[in-house]
């Protein structure tokens, strides 16, 4: 067994023995995504799990280990960790924990913290925790990110971005039910494959991967009847976990909505360009800046590729990260950067641009950027778009479910009288006459 070693700070290190060793437990976000990626880890040699494990017990163990004062995601998460470790299926004495570690004035940077205290608590003191970041906050001498495993990730945020894209425009209309979430694990599979293998990441690859995607989906046989058209925005983990959401867009199906979720894509090159602004307003390294510079543009081309491919095979492709910052220039400042920051706005701005001008945003206990630029931003936004249909949705362990769902179908009732209304006018027009 690997020896446990500390660093001066009282923090256990993951060693190089580890990664021999241990089996890593890695936390559930975006599962399409998350399921794409966790095979870099293999592909450079680590052993992982990705937790699945989503009921409502989960909240419950992250109660027990975490003040209910604190981010509802850090209680989801630290949570699924706890809950695992306890469930009998992994050996302690060969099991690590991830996390990703931000750095920037988010809670989400304090999350490492607050599990290593829970894990001390619940009796785990001796399962280190990796944290993945790319500001060298934590260093372990059994694990490291490197260029070519960063590009493996950002492939895998792009091939994940695309499958829901398209899962998301073809699901609430298929006529053979099931069939495009089959389709969604068919490419995962595959892609895992080729990625556990190191292929799939290249630029040419990326494109030609993703035009199949994009013809695999579009022989879906659809149905396209009216739907109502419902986007989902908030904080990160809570707009992408179902045991966050409250399994909000299989709710929203089970509704007769059809769903847009905004890429992770977007959320990437924000962080990056959030670094860009910082130089502009405040001045600093230029080396850093051209670097920087140079990953926006690659992240731009890449975001490019999921762009073509929708539009080559039918699909509403969603909006360039260009377009939608421009959508809210102001109307809120580019620096106003923590969390989400401005993309909030601007994600809605796109959603409702892009006809899907019913929004969820859903709002994890306490996060002030949600309540300051989702739901601060709601009256600038009707009044620059005046169809908006925008409702917040607060998650918390004391938020129940029933109450979050009639909110909802508040918010779908409200939409169904304009459709109604929109129908009745556009009959009305159409018998009217012709001026010659």
């Amino acid at each position: 067994m690997a020896k446990l070693v500390y660093d001066k700070n009282g923090r256990l290190i993951f060693t190089k023995e580890m990664k021999k060793e241990y089996t890593i437990l890695l936390p559930m976000m975006a599962k399409i995504h998350f399921s794409i990626i966790r095979n870099v880890f293999t592909h450079y040699g680590y052993k992982n799990v990705l937790l699945e494990d989503d009921g409502p017990e989960i909240a419950q163990v992250g109660l027990k280990y975490v003040h209910n004062d604190t981010c509802y995601p850090a209680i989801l998460v630290i949570g699924q960790f706890i809950h695992a470790l306890q469930s009998g299926k992994y050996d302690i004495n060969k099991t690590a924990l991830m996390i990703t570690q931000t750095g920037g004035g988010c809670r989400a940077s304090n999350y490492i913290h607050l599990l290593r205290k829970a894990l001390v608590k619940a009796g785990f003191e001796n399962v280190p925790v990796i944290s993945l970041n790319l500001s060298g906050l934590e260093k372990n001498s059994g694990f490291s990110i490197t260029i070519p495993m960063i590009r493996r990730f950002l492939a895998g945020l792009v091939y994940g971005d695309a499958l829901m894209l398209f899962n998301n425009q073809t699901k609430a209309y298929e006529v053979n039910k099931g069939e495009s979430d089959a389709l969604v694990q068919m490419w995962i599979d595959k892609l895992s494959q080729e990625m556990s293998k190191g292929d799939g990441f290249s630029g040419s690859q990326l494109e030609k991967n993703l035009d199949k995607i994009a013809a695999d989906f579009a022989e879906i046989k659809l149905n396209k009847v009216d739907k109502i058209k419902v986007g989902i925005v908030g904080e990160i983990y809570v707009k992408y976990s179902s045991l966050g959401n409250n399994n909000l867009e299989k709710f929203l199906l089970e509704q007769g909505c059809e769903v847009n979720v905004p890429g992770i894509m977007g959320f990437a090159l924000f962080k990056i360009d959030n670094r860009l602004e910082d130089y502009k307003l405040y001045g600093g390294s230029k080396l850093k800046f051209n670097v920087l510079s140079e990953a926006m543009k690659y992240l731009t081309k890449m975001e490019s590729y999921i762009i073509n491919s929708a539009k080559n095979h039918g699909f509403l492709p969603p909006s360039s990260y260009a377009h939608t910052k421009e959508l809210i220039k102001g109307m809120i400042g580019y620096g106003n950067k923590m969390g989400e920051g401005w993309l909030l706005t601007a994600e809605m701005a796109e959603l409702i641009e892009s006809g899907y001008e019913n929004i969820v945003c859903t709002q994890p206990f306490g996060c002030l950027p949600n309540h300051i630029c989702a739901k601060g931003m709601i009256s600038s936004l009707k009044r620059k778009y005046e169809n908006a249909n925008i409702f917040p949705v607060d998650y918390d362990p004391g938020a129940p479910r029933v109450n979050q769902e009639n909110r909802i179908k508040l918010m779908l009732a409200v939409a169904k009288e304009k459709m109604k209304s929109d129908k009745q006018v556009s009959k009305v027009e159409d018998k009217l006459p012709v001026a010659k």
